[in-house]
């Protein structure tokens, strides 16, 4: 009994920072609306349109501004209050749902309002991103950073289950447009969460100054910055050709095994099983390795190649749910790895490099992979992806295996974590010398 709570402790230590658990609440009853909204939005398209490549279009507007506007993200939330910044994003995100859905109840709604809220709300996300990464290291410190990010992504994965199945029986039983007033509503606890978190106990880091040439001063110190590069090129590899399940996952269900929409929604939910999973396990992870990250790129890239020879459907509903935990360990690992790897002043910048090679990339993978699934076979494009994760994670390995580990790096910008701490603040002094490496 005492192995089973000091196990569970480990898993869920983030939740123990008070700051953490508000932002944890807020976030969790907010994705599980934001999946209700991506479902209903789906539906209210294909109803105004009939036409596919509207689908695509609107989920385009919505990952265009973090494409050409999420780095600018990154320079604004080095500057500001990144709990400030989530505070205006979030609202602004409830005003866009609470407007679609008044919209559509009203039934005034037409195709291109769909679209320019769609694009709002890609901008309202480009902006708000990187503050979103990176508040978790100010809510809970370097030491706790992976279990917070871990529990961070169980967050989401809970919603991809719990969110598409409140909206298919919300939409069944009443109307799409109750799904979005839903939705509006959930970014109230949000709001209210992120406002209720004290400023006193954050592991805060100082703004960096207003100054010209941030965004290339960013990139500049990527480049010097050996650990930086290498991960971001492995992240936009990978981000590329081996994170586009919304478009090989749908066509392996239909083409390759032939099943209806109900087999690949069965598909979707062992990928989420396996993700909450992983997540939980990664939690337990107290602070990523350059071995770890570069072996689970490595390990995902084999879980992927073996869905693609997965002989039967049978076959792939055993494998999926690897994907899903390998997936969600990988970004993970290489998501605390680059903020550790950080000085605080650039970590906002960095991490919205991070979201451009994770995220950004799906506009240019996305059309790519589909492309090769209907000209050749989605198991060819299941391959690409495999392929691309095994070379570019022994390519990183390979780069990466002599530099010191993340949490020598944070150790060293320890002085810049808190130089004064208020008097609310945790000490971290214990947490940080556990962190570093010993002598041998």
């Amino acid at each position: 009994m005492r192995r089973l709570r000091g196990g569970l402790r480990t898993t869920f230590v983030a939740l123990e920072e008070r700051n953490f658990r508000l932002f944890f609440i807020g976030q969790a009853v907010s994705i599980c609306g934001s999946w209700m909204q991506m479902i209903a939005q789906a539906w209210l398209v294909l109803e105004l349109t009939g036409n596919g490549a509207m689908l695509g279009l609107v989920t385009a507007m919505q990952w265009i501004p973090l494409l050409v506007f999420g780095a600018w993200g990154g320079v604004i939330a080095d500057r500001g209050d990144k709990r400030a910044i989530l505070l205006v994003t979030e609202a602004i995100s409830g005003v866009l749902a609470l407007t679609l859905g008044l919209l559509v109840l009203t039934d005034v709604v037409q195709f291109w309002m769909v679209l320019a809220l769609a694009g709002v709300l890609g901008l309202t996300q480009a902006l708000g991103q990187p503050a979103r990464q990176t508040i978790v290291h100010e809510l809970v410190g370097p030491a706790r950073l992976t279990n917070g990010l871990s529990l961070t992504s169980l967050t989401i994965n809970v919603g991809r289950l719990v969110g598409p199945a409140i909206a298919g029986l919300v939409i069944a039983v009443w109307d799409m447009s109750v799904c979005f007033l839903v939705n509006a509503l959930t970014y109230i606890p949000s709001v209210v969460t992120l406002a209720l978190i004290s400023s006193a106990t954050l592991y805060a880091t100082p703004p960096a100054q207003r100054a010209k040439g941030q965004f290339v001063d960013s990139l500049r110190y990527v480049r010097r910055t050996p650990i930086l590069w290498v991960s971001l090129c492995l992240m936009i590899a990978i981000g590329t050709f081996t994170y586009e399940f919304q478009v090989t996952l749908p066509l392996m269900a239909s083409i390759t095994f032939g099943v209806d929409a109900a087999g690949y929604g069965f598909l979707q939910t062992a990928l989420g099983v396996g993700a909450i999973l992983g997540g939980f396990w990664v939690a337990r992870q107290a602070v990523p390795t350059n071995r770890l990250v570069t072996g689970s790129a490595v390990v995902f890239g084999l879980v992927v190649l073996g869905m693609a020879v997965a002989p039967t459907y049978a076959a792939a509903i055993v494998i999926i749910p690897l994907q899903g935990a390998a997936s969600i360990i990988f970004s993970t690992l290489i998501n605390s790895s680059l903020q550790l790897s950080s000085e605080p002043k650039m970590r906002s910048r960095v991490m919205a490099l991070f979201t451009l090679s994770f995220m950004g990339t799906t506009p240019v993978g996305g059309p790519f992979v589909g492309w090769i699934a209907q000209t050749w076979s989605p198991r060819w494009a299941f391959a690409l992806g495999g392929v691309v994760a095994v070379g570019a994670g022994a390519w990183a390995w390979r780069r990466l295996r002599h530099l010191p580990d993340p949490s020598t790096t944070a150790f060293e910008h320890r002085e810049l974590l808190d130089p004064e701490p208020s008097p609310g603040a945790i000490d971290l002094s214990d947490e940080l010398a556990d962190l570093r490496p010993s002598a041998a």
